[in-house]
């Protein structure tokens, strides 16, 4: 047979790709309900045993040197493999790792690094589902329909970033162990929900430099819009990113315990969601790099606002605004990335956009814990914000074709056809 034909008749097909994807789409909003779960667990429990900033950081950090380690083998391997077995293998590490949560809260020690050894896992599995699951989402629904399915999945991504912190902020106040005992029986389930789904591979992955595994890297180097949106996010989450500093601002400055730290966590997801439900709706066709930097810019300017803040419906409102700034401008590199590659190499590009990602948020995430330790807590913040919005006027002027870019390119592999021979 050849690599990726499916025999199936057309009709067939179809029914089977809606039911994958819905397959799909229940299991990653349910992984996604437990990573925020688990967000606001380990937040809080960390940062009770400490009271120390730093520890926060080295919760981003714990999970950063494994990811960075495997996210670009990752990539090839979601090349070369069924990518279906490659997410079900990451999502059980990260069961394995609420298992290790439950256990250590089970036996009331007070010592931290097996929560960082937790977090450790979760980095690991997050660097394997992070490429294989950004590279099977096209393979699972008709193109025409893709840029609908990236808003539908980013709506149900954010909804389930909204309910899970609440979630667990409530389920902390019956004991850590409940959050953590919960996070353990969705992965679980995920697991299962995975395994229901048709095997599904790179289509031309033996003969378009499957054995290559910088070639991702090289593309992106290569096309200098997707180098712009990619290190743009880079940069502007990894000095604007505030969400290693809820648990601290919750409890020091607004003084509302973990209940209402699941709230402020819930908050940057509601904007998040209703940016994503209008995208559904509306997608964005035109004016596509102005899209991408105002999001950015927004992001910048609500992470200044929430860092003067010393008020709870302030503080929210400014969160809400940051959220929809990250969501429209994540949208938009979201579809560039899977626009401008070829299926033969997603993989591989889909780890490199994720290697970005993870160094933003979890590399962010240290950061913001060393700058609070260092400054304090509101000039972390506000500086974050200050240093993100001078990122997003840089990169406008260093990547003009990204500024004036205005429409989404048509797929590669169309671009492909129409070569001349």
């Amino acid at each position: 047979m050849t690599a990726g034909v499916d025999p199936t008749p057309p009709g067939t097909l179809a029914a089977l790709r809606e039911r994958d994807f819905a397959r799909y789409a229940a299991a990653r909003f349910l992984a996604t309900l437990a990573w925020q779960m688990l967000g606001v667990g380990v937040g809080w429990q960390v940062y009770e045993l400490t009271k120390d900033p730093l520890a926060l950081g080295f919760v981003g950090l714990a999970q950063f040197l494994p990811f960075i380690a495997l996210v670009l083998p990752a990539g090839q391997l979601a090349d070369h493999a069924d990518r279906r077995r490659v997410l079900m293998g990451a999502y059980a590490t990260e069961a394995l790792a609420a298992a290790v949560l439950l256990a250590f809260s089970m036996s009331g020690s007070t010592r931290v690094w097996p929560i960082f050894a937790a977090m450790a896992l979760l980095g690991s599995g997050r660097a394997f589902w992070m490429p294989a699951g950004q590279a099977i989402t096209p393979s699972l629904v008709p193109l025409p329909l893709f840029p609908s399915a990236v808003a539908i999945n980013s709506t149900l991504f954010q909804t389930a970033v909204i309910g899970g912190p609440a979630l667990g902020g409530l389920l902390y106040l019956l004991g850590p162990q409940v959050v953590y005992g919960c996070a353990l029986a969705m992965f679980v389930c995920v697991v299962a929900l995975m395994a229901t789904i048709r095997p599904r591979r790179a289509q031309g992955a033996e003969t378009v430099g499957s054995r290559e595994v910088l070639e991702g890297l090289r593309y992106v180097l290569r096309h200098r819009t997707l180098l712009g949106a990619i290190s743009l996010d880079l940069f502007a989450v990894l000095f604007g990113g505030a969400t290693a500093l809820l648990p601290m601002v919750a409890a020091d400055v607004l003084h509302v315990g973990p209940a209402g730290l699941g709230v402020l966590r819930s908050a940057p997801a509601v904007g998040a969601a209703l940016t994503a439900g209008v995208l559904a709706l509306t997608p964005v066709r035109r004016h596509v790099g102005r899209w991408l930097f105002a999001g950015v810019a927004v992001f910048g300017l609500a992470t200044v606002v929430f860092g003067l803040s010393r008020s709870l419906p302030l503080s929210l409102a400014a969160l809400f605004w940051l959220g929809a700034g990250d969501m429209l401008s994540v949208y938009v590199r979201h579809m560039l990335v899977q626009l401008e590659t070829p299926d033969a190499i997603r993989g591989r590009v889909s780890a490199v956009n994720s290697m970005f990602i993870g160094a933003s948020n979890e590399l962010g995430e240290f950061e913001s814990g060393v700058t609070a330790r260092w400054l304090g807590l509101v000039p972390a913040l506000v500086l974050g914000g200050v240093a993100t919005l001078l990122v997003c006027a840089d990169f406008m002027r260093r990547f003009p074709e990204l500024r004036k870019m205005d429409g989404f390119p048509e797929p590669a592999s169309t671009q492909a056809t129409r070569q001349p021979a």
